[in-house]
């Protein structure tokens, strides 16, 4: 089973693959240019202490990008590779 979100949701240590961009025209196209393309596999490796930017691993770079951008991301990942919460 499969669920659906957008970049911004994702949570640090969380991976999911692109399925589409949609966050304007110029946008769209710096997105791209940085490899965010149809298949290709996001992680969230770091939020700011403020929450905004976070960083992402996209085919091994590093990039920061503002919620508001990776909002226009959507995602999907496998229910059975979301991360469960730690109990203590």
């Amino acid at each position: 089973m499969y669920e659906m979100l957008c970049l911004s949701a994702l949570r640090e240590g969380e991976s999911a693959y692109v399925t589409e961009v949609n966050a304007g025209p110029a946008m769209d196209r710096r997105l791209t240019d940085l490899g965010l393309v149809r298949g290709t596999r996001v992680t969230c490796v770091l939020r700011s202490p403020a929450g905004d930017p976070c960083a992402y691993l996209i085919r091994g770079a590093l990039i920061a990008l503002r919620q508001a951008d990776a909002a226009g991301v959507a995602l999907e990942r496998r229910t059975e590779d979301i991360p469960e919460a730690v109990t203590i």
